[in-house]
């Protein structure tokens, strides 16, 4: 595990997936189809992570391909405003386009409308990934969604390689969602393959009993991938809280309720604050319950990357927040 987590506290961080505009409709409450008014701004899961890093003080790159117009331009431009390496990032030509997320701020009755037709993230190809500098970074990260697809599926395994080569640790997000995906029968085969060959693992209880055939069979498949020696899973129950797999342990851990206004991003702020927290030297347990809190705060505003919070913003949230479930 000390490799592990050498990598983590080295603070630099190369993330590979999508970038998309989210359009989440204003003021708080009103649903998309009765909105006047849509606030846009950076989503898509892996820009979200950069986002949420960046503004907790770590370093990262997003390694993805971007659409060669207007909305492309907009997402470029959000990263660099966020603090997010762009070098890696390339841009396409053609009829390619970013992905775009259509939501609103609202619990009952939410609604997220997600356009992936012709997604420029996945025309990331091998050679982009053999032309990145893997000695420039201490840990590797990636979504699941960049297995849907291909050329994207090999270009990650390949960056996996690369990765390890370099002696960086791998991390993964499972992020499984269906809509990507040519089948469930082949997402399952090939999110299972990216977690065998990542040293850390991060699901929900959703994500790890899809991989395993069943939702009741979940917590046996992680469990069973925990058992790789250096290897640490995280396996997320909404408001249940999470367990922490990692030399043999299980660490219970609960969450910090808030007033939500929206369910998404909490995913990809939990993986920012978790990380960032490792980083700056904080035990495991902890660095969970402040990946915790930074979902908590995400979900409790509206958007996802403007929502993620700094550093100030998240020791601010603790010292005032009466404290996690048991």
């Amino acid at each position: 595990m000390s490799a592990l987590i050498d990598g983590i506290k080295g603070n630099r961080f190369a993330v590979l997936g999508r970038a998309g505009m989210d359009l989440f409709a204003d003021p708080i409450g009103t649903k998309s189809e009765d909105a006047d008014t849509f606030r846009a701004d950076l989503g898509g899961s892996s820009a979200n992570i950069c986002t949420g890093l960046a503004k907790l003080g770590s370093q990262a790159s997003l390694i993805t391909s971007v659409s060669d117009d207007a909305v492309g331009r907009f997402c470029m431009n959000k990263l660099e405003h966020y603090g997010v390496d762009t070098s890696f990032i390339r841009v396409v030509g053609g009829e390619y386009r970013m992905s775009l997320a259509v939501y609103e701020s609202r619990i009952d009755d939410f609604q997220n409308v997600i356009y992936r037709n012709g997604a420029v993230d996945f025309q990331v190809t091998e050679e982009d990934m053999d032309k990145v500098d893997y000695s420039s970074f201490s840990a590797i990260i990636s979504a699941g969604t960049v297995f849907a697809a291909e050329p994207s599926r090999s270009a990650t395994f390949r960056a996996f390689e690369n990765a390890r080569n370099a002696a960086l640790p791998i991390i993964f997000d499972i992020d499984y969602r269906p809509y990507s995906w040519p089948s469930p029968e082949v997402a399952a085969d090939v999110l299972s393959r990216a977690g065998e060959a990542s040293d850390l693992i991060v699901g929900n209880d959703e994500e790890f009993g899809f991989m395993a055939g069943g939702v009741d069979k979940g917590f046996a498949k992680a469990t069973e991938l925990a058992e790789k020696p250096g290897r640490i899973v995280i396996y997320k129950m909404g408001e249940k809280g999470a367990v922490t797999l990692a030399d043999g342990q299980e660490i219970h851990t609960g969450i910090y309720p808030v007033d939500a206004v929206k369910p998404n991003g909490a995913g990809d702020s939990f993986m920012a604050g978790l990380l960032a927290s490792i980083a700056t030297g904080h035990s495991l347990e902890d660095a969970v319950m402040r990946g915790s809190a930074c979902a908590s705060i995400v979900v409790s505003q509206p958007g996802c990357a403007p929502a993620m919070p700094t550093t100030s913003q998240l020791d601010a949230f603790l010292a005032a927040h009466p404290g996690p479930t048991r």
